[in-house]
C-alpha cells in the first residue's frame, strides 16, 4: 500500500463563486498564509501594481477577471493543499464544470451585499449533484451589507444547502467589529485599515463579563444571536459535512485579511483528505498501489516563450513517478514523463513523485484531451468529464492569409484546451466555432493575436444546437446524412455532428429519425 500518511494530509478544493465576490483575493489571502507569496496582489486595484498569482494570463490582467481555472499548491500546518481557483465569469463556466470533477471540496464566496447572485447557483448545483461538500465564506463585511440571518435564509432557500454557522459577525460596514469563532470558540477584532493576522481571544462562556471590555454594548447583541444561532441551526457534525448534508459558513473579509485564518485553520482540520473516483470498470480508491489519474484540463502557452502545452491531470490512486512509463488508455500506448511539474500560477518545478490529490501538469505535443486516463497498465476511463455542446457560434476567418499555418496551429490547440469546439462543414470546409459564453470569442481572438501570431476575425452563423448522433439503423444514417447534407460538419476528433439551426429543426430530426440518438454532451 502506498503512503497513507500522504494522502491524509492532503486538502484538494475549488474556489467557487459570482465575478466580484473577491474569490481570487480570498485565494490570495491563502497562498500568503501557506508561505507561497510574500505580497497578496489586489486583482482590480490601481494602488498595488502587482496583479493576483492565479490571474497570470495578460487578459486576465487587463480585465480584472479570472478566464482559466490556476492550480496553486502549498504546505500550511504539515498539510499539502491544493487549491483550483476557477473562472467566475459565466462564459467561462465549462472550465469550472471541468474543474470540479478534480477536486473534494470546494469553498464558495458570497458577497455580503450582492448576496447569492445566479452563477453561484449554477455551480453549486453541479456541487450537490455530487455530493461535493461545501464551506461558504461570506465575504466584504466591512462594507454595508444583508443581515446575516437574511443571508442564510438566502443561501438555504436559492442553493438549497442546509447551513450552520462556524463564525458569527459583530456588525457590519461601519460598525463591523469583528467575529465570533463558534468552532474553536475565539473572539476575533477588526481594525479597519490594517492587513495583520488577527489574534484571538477565548471566550469559552459568552456569559464573561470580560467580553463587555471587548465590545461593550455589542456584546449583549452577539450572546443574543448566538443563542439564536444555536436554537435555529443545526449542530455541526464533519460527517454530515463529508455527506454533503450540511454546509459550515464562515464571515470575515479577505480584501484586508480578516477571516481568512480561521477559515483555513477549520479547513485543514474538517475538509475531506483525498476521495476515489468512480471508472467505466469499478470505482479506484486512493490508497490503491497502481497509479491511476485523469486529464481535466488542457493549457496551450503556459509559457509563450516556449509555445509549451500543458495537460493537469488529478492524481487519483498510487504515485505518479517521474521518468516512468505509463499507458494512455484512449491511445493504447506508453508515455514517459521526464519533466512532471507542480504548480505555482504559471510558477512551475519539477517534481519526482505526485500522490493522490494532487495535481500534475504534463508537457504534452498533442497526445492528450480533456477526459483522458493515465494508468500503470489497467485499461479503464474516469467518469463525469464532459464536454457541453455549445450555446453560441461563429465562423472563424483567417485575416492574414499570409499567416494561415499560425492561426490553423493556434485554433488547434486552444480547442484543445476545452474552453471552446470546433466544427468543419462536411459540405462547405468552413470553420465554426463554439461555445458556452460571448467573452470566449473575444479571448480566443486576443490570443491568437498574442500567442500565435495570428488574426481572425468571425462571421456570424445562425444556429440553435449541435448534437453529435450515432445509430445502428444504417439506412436511417444514410437518409439523414444525405438530406442534411449541408448541415453535418465534424468536430476535432473527426465524429460527425448535426448543426440544427432552430429548435424546430432538431425535433423534426428526432422525430423522423427515431433509432438515431443524439447528444448534447460528448461523454457519449
Amino acid at each position: 500500500m502506498i503512503n497513507k500518511k500522504e494522502i491524509a494530509r492532503r486538502r484538494t478544493f475549488a474556489i467557487v463563486s459570482h465575478p466580484d465576490a473577491g474569490k481570487t483575493t480570498l485565494t490570495e489571502k491563502l497562498l500568503l498564509y501557506g508561505g507561497a507569496i510574500q505580497v497578496a496582489g489586489a486583482v482590480k486595484s490601481n494602488k498595488i501594481k502587482k496583479t493576483a498569482t492565479s490571474d497570470w494570463m495578460e487578459i486576465e490582467r487587463q480585465r480584472g477577471i479570472s478566464v482559466a481555472t490556476s492550480v496553486m499548491g502549498f504546505e500550511y500546518l504539515e498539510t499539502k493543499i491544493n487549491i483550483l481557483d476557477t473562472p467566475g465569469h459565466q462564459d467561462f463556466a465549462e472550465d469550472t464544470f471541468r474543474t470540479l470533477t478534480a477536486v473534494d471540496s470546494v469553498i464558495v464566496v458570497i458577497d455580503v451585499a450582492k448576496g447569492v447572485e445566479p452563477q453561484t447557483e449554477k455551480l453549486v448545483k453541479v456541487c450537490r449533484m455530487r455530493k461535493t461538500p461545501i464551506m461558504v465564506f461570506i465575504n466584504k463585511m466591512d462594507r454595508e451589507g444583508k443581515d446575516a440571518f437574511e443571508l442564510l435564509d438566502e443561501i438555504e432557500q436559492k442553493l438549497n444547502l442546509k447551513v450552520t454557522p462556524l463564525s458569527w459577525p459583530i456588525g457590519m460596514g461601519s460598525t463591523f467589529k469583528g467575529v465570533y469563532n463558534i468552532y474553536y470558540k475565539n473572539l476575533h477584532l477588526f481594525s479597519p485599515g490594517k492587513q495583520t493576522i488577527e489574534e484571538s481571544i477565548r471566550f469559552d462562556d459568552m456569559n464573561n463579563p470580560e467580553l463587555e471590555n471587548y465590545l461593550e454594548q455589542d456584546a449583549e447583541i452577539l450572546r443574543e444571536e448566538l443563542e439564536l444561532v444555536q436554537g435555529v441551526y443545526p449542530p455541526f457534525q464533519k460527517t454530515d459535512y463529508l455527506s454533503g448534508e450540511i454546509s459550515p459558513v464562515f464571515f470575515g473579509s479577505a480584501l484586508n485579511n480578516f477571516g481568512v485564518k480561521e477559515l483555513l485553520d477549520v479547513f485543514t482540520e474538517i475538509a475531506p483528505a483525498p476521495l476515489g473516483r468512480e471508472s467505466d470498470v469499478r470505482f479506484i480508491k486512493p490508497e490503491e498501489e497502481p497509479f491511476t489519474g485523469f486529464v481535466f484540463k488542457i493549457h496551450a502557452n503556459m509559457d509563450p516563450k516556449h509555445r509549451d502545452r500543458i495537460a493537469f491531470v488529478r492524481v487519483v490512486s498510487g504515485v505518479f513517478r517521474r521518468n516512468t512509463n505509463y499507458l494512455h488508455v484512449r491511445q493504447n500506448r506508453m508515455l514517459k514523463f521526464s519533466s512532471p511539474t507542480a504548480f505555482m500560477a504559471q510558477k512551475k518545478s519539477v517534481v519526482e513523485a505526485v500522490y493522490p490529490g494532487d495535481i500534475v501538469g504534463l508537457h504534452d505535443t498533442g497526445n492528450f484531451k480533456i477526459g483522458d486516463t493515465l494508468t500503470e497498465g489497467e485499461v479503464l476511463h474516469f467518469k463525469g468529464i464532459p464536454s457541453f455542446s455549445p450555446e453560441l457560434f461563429r465562423y472563424v476567418v483567417n485575416a492574414d492569409p499570409m499567416r494561415s499555418k499560425q492561426l490553423a496551429k493556434g485554433i488547434d490547440q486552444l480547442m484543445d484546451e476545452g474552453v471552446a469546439q470546433l466544427f468543419t462543414g462536411k459540405q462547405s470546409g468552413r470553420k465554426i466555432i463554439g461555445t458556452v459564453g460571448a467573452l470566449q470569442f473575444e479571448v480566443i481572438q486576443y490570443r491568437l493575436e498574442h500567442e500565435y501570431n495570428a488574426k481572425c476575425r468571425y462571421e456570424p452563423i445562425t444556429l440553435y444546437k449541435t448534437a453529435w448522433f450515432v445509430s445502428d439503423n444504417k439506412a436511417q444514417l444514410e437518409d439523414f446524412r444525405a438530406r442534411k447534407r449541408g448541415q453535418i460538419a465534424v468536430d476535432k476528433e473527426g465524429r460527425e455532428v448535426f448543426l440544427a439551426d432552430s429548435l424546430f429543426s432538431l425535433q423534426m430530426a428526432q422525430e423522423k429519425y427515431p433509432d438515431i440518438r443524439f447528444y448534447f454532451t460528448s461523454e457519449f
